[in-house]
């Protein structure tokens, strides 16, 4: 079957109007595209260490080596899908029908993996983590580049972002119970119906206006747009910090507090919060603007992880406030961000032409944090004394150091960046 005959034959919507279908629409493919995230990031290294044995350092070498891959070969995924956008919207939905196939696939192959043994089990879990990261990186970009091609202004930019991130904290939501509840059987199949389902809507979601591609002296670059790099500085210096702990924030609840039979809760509680603040952030741009609801984000995650660095065994409730409020800060770091991108393309004149070569670059600092925090966390916590399931109290302070700590201080430098790079001196327009 061709990828023309595939396509359902409902015509896409012309524009952007607000209404909730059309949010639905676009944004119910951030719910499988989240959903597999958190396994893929969360899961997966506490899962390769406590059910296989795999060492910690040469596992957060195969992370770290994975995850440069996949970041370095984001750009040019970002200028295929531009050029596929360039022909027809079409096209560049049956792109992301192929790679969800194969994302699917490759999800239920890495955590049912017919190997045994360390090194057989190190290598298959690169090979299929390249296969995955692929696939769902060029879904991933599709996606977003469509919704950055709807335009508007702030709020409306905020708005899509929003609907996108809402679906995909939903998708965290269920991702964070199904596999203790349902095994990760059920949650590979799962993640392929809401993925199918997905794409199906984005097909009858709004279609993104293509502006005519006029001649450029040289090629497009987002690196020649100022606003682009202190952005993406900025957010690469806040992401880092969140990467860092999403790695480490099974082993803390297991080992530092001691309350496994909580994770669940905890990983629920700290999504449902992010979506439930998801419109509150939306109306504070209303009020104070992209960037100063980012910034009072940043503080508020900051405040959280302090008050986590005091926690010990058997805190639940107190942990349970924590999630709650770094979930809300969670909300900001998802929606703003993405949405202030899409103004630096809007006010570069990019718009409808080039958001895949943006976005490209900006999933590739996602990834290089995720790398970053992989390849030096794990093995830095194992050479400060910390193995999985310990108790001994330096192997502990170790994990609260990294797991709360030194996230603050990662959040803080993002926020000063923020206030003195782009509020106190806002980035010129021209390329």
């Amino acid at each position: 079957m061709s990828a023309r005959a595939a396509m359902p034959p409902r015509p896409m919507a012309p524009s952007w109007t607000g209404h909730p279908l059309q949010g639905l629409s676009y944004g119910a493919l951030g719910l499988p595209l989240a959903f597999v995230a958190l396994p893929l990031y969360v899961v997966l290294p506490a899962h390769y260490a406590t059910e296989f044995g795999v060492p910690l350092a040469l596992l957060g070498a195969v992370l770290l080596g994975a995850r440069l891959a996949d970041a370095f070969i984001d750009p040019w995924i970002g200028r295929l899908v531009d050029g596929l956008f360039r022909h027809s919207v079409r096209r560049a939905w049956a792109l992301s029908a192929l790679m969800g196939a194969v994302l699917a696939a490759g999800f239920a192959a890495l955590f049912f993996p017919p190997v045994r043994g360390a090194p057989a089990l190190l290598t298959w879990c690169a090979a299929l983590l390249l296969v995955t990261y692929f696939s769902y990186s060029t879904v991933s970009v599709t996606h977003q580049a469509w919704g950055a091609m709807l335009g508007g202004g702030a709020g409306q930019r905020a708005g899509v972002v929003a609907w996108r991130e809402g679906c995909a904290l939903a998708g965290v939501l269920v991702a964070s119970v199904l596999p203790s509840l349902a095994g990760l059987g059920v949650t590979a199949a799962v993640f392929a119906v809401l993925l199918a389902l997905g794409l199906g809507l984005l097909a009858r979601a709004p279609q993104p206006g293509r502006e005519p591609v006029l001649p450029d002296p040289r090629p497009i670059r987002p690196w020649d747009v100022q606003g682009f790099r202190r952005l993406l500085f900025i957010y690469l210096l806040n992401g880092v910090a969140s990467a860092i702990a999403a790695t480490l924030v099974l082993f803390f609840i297991r080992d530092r507090l001691q309350a496994a039979a909580f994770e669940p809760l905890f990983l629920a509680l700290y999504f449902a919060a992010a979506a439930l603040a998801m419109p509150l952030w939306v109306r504070a741009v209303a009020h104070l603007g992209l960037a100063r609801s980012w910034l009072l984000g940043m503080l508020l995650a900051v405040a959280a992880f302090a008050w986590a660095a005091m926690l010990g065994a058997g805190d639940v409730l107190a942990y349970a406030l924590v999630c709650a409020a770094s979930g809300m800060a969670l909300g900001a770091d998802l929606s703003l961000p993405p949405a202030m991108l899409a103004g630096v393309i809007q006010r570069a004149g990019h718009r409808g032409r080039f958001e895949g070569a943006y976005f490209g670059w900006w999933n590739f600092a996602t990834k290089l944090n995720l790398a970053l925090a992989a390849g030096a966390a794990l093995p830095l916590l194992q050479l400060a004394g910390y193995e999985p399931g310990t108790r001994e109290p330096q192997g502990l302070l170790a994990l609260t150091l990294a797991y709360s700590l030194l996230p603050c201080a990662l959040k803080l430098t993002a926020a000063a960046a923020l206030y003195g790079l782009w509020l106190r001196h806002p980035p010129g327009e021209d390329r």
